[in-house]
């Protein structure tokens, strides 16, 4: 029986019952597979009979501790990935039998470097442009690097037919998930970005994942009768606001209830933290391992050169969420977002004639006046 972490009982609740739901799980023999990145393909992590968990990198706690390995000019995200490894306090982490991290930026290759010193750590790597045939070779290599690890590790044998039971499990999924997103079309929204956001990354850490999409799905629902039965044709006069740019799971408070709180409504995510992965499904049709590489390639981000798929998703989430203005989260010292920043803000400015804002911040609390005048006067001018 695996032990729980030596200072389990200084825990406060919420984190030590996360630490208890998995290891009932462990203790029933279910491996356990750790992500960081939609570029993981859960597909494969299913289909080897584990289970994917997202891991925990949105506490401000932890960094400090970090900070003692890795600098602290460092991405806030990498950082808290890092300190909730290395102190124990993510229970994802320290129950996980593999970490599958990917090539996305080079902190976090870097940082995986270390975090192999105390877990079993597989990197993908991740081809830095998407629109060539090599490209899509390269990475369908890397996926099958990834079945034969994940059968190694696991003695099992990831078959072609236990790949399409997987697709069609996640593509349901995906399309559950994405229509609790599509709330945000509507005008007005039934429910918060805040909410909203909150409700659909907390999905990525529950292991009973069929009730988990049901309540999804019901709560979609709901929010869909509500808005025919008391908001239609009541269109509101706040601001319509997209998020783009880095996952916002450690400045969700500090800025999408920060707009809301000011007047204005979040009903978009063009970001890591939104339904970007969820747009295209796995081909159902195609032979599994290509289908797979597909679609996981096609995902845009900012370490894509050039990266044109996410000015196409930009142009229609602009249109689709009927957006009055864009604000871009940039996480301090990612360099990929930040400089693409520059012709994000081109795209929305020129192209789509919206005004547009970018948030360089981090984890910590101290630009939080900040933070609130500025996005107080660019919410004041939409």
């Amino acid at each position: 029986m695996i032990e729980l972490p030596k200072r389990f009982d200084e825990y406060e609740e919420s984190r030590r019952e996360g630490f208890i739901k998995i290891k009932e799980l462990k203790d029933k023999g279910v491996n356990i597979v750790g992500t960081f990145c939609t570029y993981a393909p859960t597909e494969l992590i299913y289909a080897a009979g584990a289970v994917p968990v997202s891991l925990c990198s949105g506490n401000q706690d932890i960094i400090a501790q970090a900070e003692v390995d890795l600098p602290e000019n460092l991405c806030p995200l990498i950082k808290s990935s890092y300190g909730n490894a290395v102190t124990e306090r993510c229970p994802f982490f320290y129950f996980s039998d593999l970490v599958v991290g990917e090539t996305t930026c080079d902190g976090k290759k870097k940082m995986y470097e270390l975090l192999k010193n105390i877990k079993d750590v597989h990197v993908m790597n991740l081809p830095q442009s998407q629109l060539n045939e090599h490209d899509f070779e390269y990475w369908k290599a890397e996926l099958i690097k990834l079945r034969r690890v994940l059968e190694e590790k696991f003695n099992v044998e990831i078959t072609d037919e236990k790949l399409r039971e997987s697709i069609k499990t996640r593509n349901r999924e995906r399309k559950i998930l994405l229509e609790f997103y599509e709330l945000g079309k509507l005008n007005p929204a039934p429910i918060s970005g805040f909410d909203l956001n909150s409700a659909a990354e907390a999905v990525a850490f529950r292991f009973d994942r069929e009730k988990a999409y049901e309540e999804i799905a019901m709560r979609t629902l709901e929010l869909k009768e509500k808005y025919e039965r008391e908001l239609k044709g009541k269109k509101t006069n706040r601001p319509r606001i997209l998020i783009t740019g880095c996952p916002t799971v450690g400045v969700r408070k500090k800025v999408i209830d920060q707009i809301e709180e000011l007047g204005a409504d979040v009903v978009g995510f063009e970001s890591c933290s939104g339904p970007k992965e969820m747009m295209e499904l796995v081909d159902e049709t195609m032979e599994p391992i290509d289908a797979i590489a597909k679609k996981y390639l096609n995902i845009h981000c900012s370490v894509m050169t050039p990266n044109p798929n996410r000015f196409k998703v930009l142009d229609e989430m602009i249109d689709d969420y009927q957006v009055d203005g864009v604000v871009e989260v940039i996480l301090q010292a990612c360099h990929t977002f930040n400089i693409e920043s520059y012709n994000v803000k081109n795209y929305v400015a020129n192209v789509k004639n919206k005004p547009y804002i970018s948030i360089e911040t981090d984890y910590s609390e101290f630009d939080l006046g900040q933070l609130k005048t500025r996005l107080n006067a660019f919410i004041e001018i939409l």
